[in-house]
């Protein structure tokens, strides 16, 4: 019973201290993301190994705030790429993805310094492949599809205008490690 009532009043304090902070991301607020992708669904296939890790940047600014009180939205421009290669006997195939899109962030603050937000990405995915060996003599191609993905996030700044960046989500990479810098 002790344990129930100090794991009650720690999450209800939780929400009284969240209530008292000031958003970090707001109208007008400008961020540059930059980051690194680690793990990715394109290397589950046995002989595929990556070229280039997924890489990504974009930006992002405030459109309102003073949603449900304190959440703000921003939306932004977003770019990433990765590249791999698909190796087995004497054929070799190489892939790179390109995805340019838009963004779209919910943020709601609930810690000093810490910028929390769940959003969407919906944009245009260019795959590029080139196949050398048999069958396939130097054969390439590209073709493009919709690429979307949702995912969850938070910048912690640490200097008034860089953040270390964190994004977990169904994308280029599960998971994205980088800086942001708001200016």
């Amino acid at each position: 019973m002790k344990r129930i009532t100090i794991l009650t009043a720690v999450f209800i304090s939780s929400f009284i201290i969240a209530a008292g902070q000031e958003p970090v991301f707001v109208k007008g607020s400008r961020v540059f993301n930059a980051g690194l992708g680690i793990g990715t669904r394109v290397l589950s296939a046995t002989y595929n190994k990556l070229v280039f890790p997924p890489l990504s940047a974009s930006l992002e600014v405030g459109l309102t705030d003073n949603v449900l009180e304190k959440a703000s939205i921003g939306v932004g421009p977003y770019i990433g790429f990765l590249s791999y290669k698909w190796e087995y006997s004497n054929w070799s195939a190489r892939y790179s993805n390109t995805i340019v899109g838009v963004r779209g962030n919910f943020h709601y603050p609930f810690i000093e310094k810490l910028d929390t937000y769940a959003g969407l990405l919906i944009g245009w995915d260019i795959v590029n492949v080139k196949e050398t060996g048999e069958p396939y003599e130097n054969y390439a191609d590209s073709s493009s599809h919709i690429a979307w993905s949702l995912f969850v996030g938070a910048r912690y700044y640490f200097r008034e205008n860089m953040a270390a960046m964190a994004e977990l989500g169904y994308g280029p990479s599960y998971l994205n490690l980088g800086l942001a810098f708001s200016f």
